[in-house]
């Protein structure tokens, strides 16, 4: 063991094989009790977390590129988010803002109507996960277009409740066993998805992608007064944290706009600073209708919004609640999380992962198995390919990284079908950022040694 009085407390340090006894212990008793469904990458158990450290049961310290998948914006534990929890909850914990009125909750819905990108007055839903915000702008576009059919995405993922699972176009392993799910929802390709812009120029495929919608669907089978929406993420999560050109954006708003159809713009993974702007659609130009958010929104408490124009959200009272949306703690630790944003962590996202994307953009060059590198701000994900001429993907490699990555003291995870993303904490420094791209690159070296 190395000497602790040379250890960085803002690194990794290792003091027992993965897992360690503990954790090996407690992963076995998860085992005998809880869902099968659950997906777990490695054994990592946590027992503390500050900042982008995590430290588990054995005493292990990680470095942390996964966020608790893109929540945790203003790192763990930061002790103004604690501060905030802990005044809060000496007030009182709950109390159905659906039904009757707390302070926190207006302002809360103020400040959102104040961040949301465009002009004009905002109305705020409040609900408890990305799911419910998903779940509530559908309803909010049926109730006030009097339609009910949807155009959702290839690679998308909006959430696995009934309605929020048949947008979903991620995993067949998602929807297999559940039965019918949502009526009328038609899935296209995203653009600049793996399958079209390799071999094409991205702003071809964009425009390819896009007229689909008018050239196929509303022209053959989908009449445009029968679409309640378009529901697109502005940057594919977990579709592989791809990042669409603008001319997609442009010409599906035109589209939108033609025939009446509102957008929803699913910001649930990459809005709250996660890609160095409050909202990945401000880097594109959008003046959103309807816009669900979740994930980073208060620092790791269940909380979400739906945030629209006025005259969407013509529900009458009774037709769509939630008894825990809103929660009081979960706002208080909302309202100290944007504060941060605003003052120090969406620049410093910008800044690092900045720095982190300029480094990695060499990469293709450097390693023949990695393929495209693209991202926003501390939103960055890069492909595993076979070879770089015919692109074929390579999730297993992908998922090699994912071990050796958690065995060098690094948290990192797949996405997309041969996709490693890059979501750490939005406190993260660049000699966190370093360390990450320092050990990536070393994984990725010792596989391109190990199969030459």
């Amino acid at each position: 063991m190395s000497n602790p009085t040379l250890v960085r407390p803002d690194l990794p340090h290792l003091v027992t094989p993965l897992p360690g006894p503990k954790s090996a212990q407690l992963i076995a008793r998860d085992n005998a009790v809880l869902s099968p469904s659950y997906t777990r990458s490695y054994p990592l158990t946590v027992a503390h977390a500050q900042g982008a450290m995590i430290e588990d049961l054995d005493g292990n310290r990680f470095l942390d590129c996964n966020a608790g998948i893109a929540v945790c914006a203003t790192g763990h534990c930061h002790p103004k988010v604690i501060a905030a929890i802990q005044a809060q909850a000496t007030k009182f914990l709950h109390y159905s803002g659906t039904d009757f009125y707390y302070e926190n909750m207006v302002t809360l819905a103020e400040k959102l109507q104040s961040l949301a990108p465009g002009a004009g007055p905002r109305r705020v839903y409040f609900g408890n996960s990305g799911a419910e915000a998903i779940e509530a702008s559908l309803k909010i576009a049926r109730y006030h277009t009097g339609r009910e059919r949807f155009i959702a995405f290839f690679g998308a993922f909006h959430g696995r409740t009934m309605g929020a699972l048949s947008l979903t176009g991620s995993k067949s392993i998602q929807k297999r066993g559940f039965g019918s799910l949502l009526f009328g929802v038609t899935h296209i390709p995203y653009a600049n998805c793996y399958r079209c812009s390799y071999g094409k120029q991205v702003e071809t495929c964009a425009v390819e992608c896009v007229k689909v919608i008018e050239d196929q669907l509303i022209r053959h089978i989908l009449p445009a007064d029968d679409i309640a929406g378009i529901v697109v993420e502005p940057v594919q999560g977990e579709g592989g944290y791809v990042v669409p050109p603008q001319k997609f954006v442009d010409e599906l708003q035109a589209v939108a706009s033609r025939h009446g159809i509102p957008i929803i713009w699913d910001e649930v993974q990459s809005g709250m600073g996660r890609t160095g702007k409050m909202f990945a659609t401000e880097h594109f130009k959008v003046d959103p209708q309807i816009l669900a958010i979740a994930k980073g929104i208060a620092s790791g408490l269940p909380l979400s919004a739906v945030v629209t124009r006025p005259e969407w959200m013509t529900w009458k009272p009774g037709a769509h609640a939630s008894t825990f949306g809103g929660n009081p703690v979960a706002i208080a630790s909302s309202l100290v999380t944007i504060e941060l944003l605003e003052t120090e962590l969406l620049r410093n996202a910008e800044q690092v992962g900045g720095y982190m994307l300029d480094r990695m953009r060499e990469w293709p060059h450097r390693f023949r198995h990695v393929g495209r590198v693209q991202g926003l701000g501390l939103m960055i994900g890069f492909e595993l390919v076979k070879d770089q001429q015919g692109r074929e993907r390579f999730p297993e490699l992908r998922d090699r990284l994912e071990q050796m990555a958690f065995q060098r003291g690094l948290l990192i995870l797949g996405c997309g079908p041969n996709s490693i993303r890059l979501c750490p904490p939005l406190v993260f420094s660049r000699d966190q950022a370093t360390f990450c791209l320092d050990t990536l690159e070393a994984c990725l070296q010792q596989s391109q040694e190990s199969s030459m």
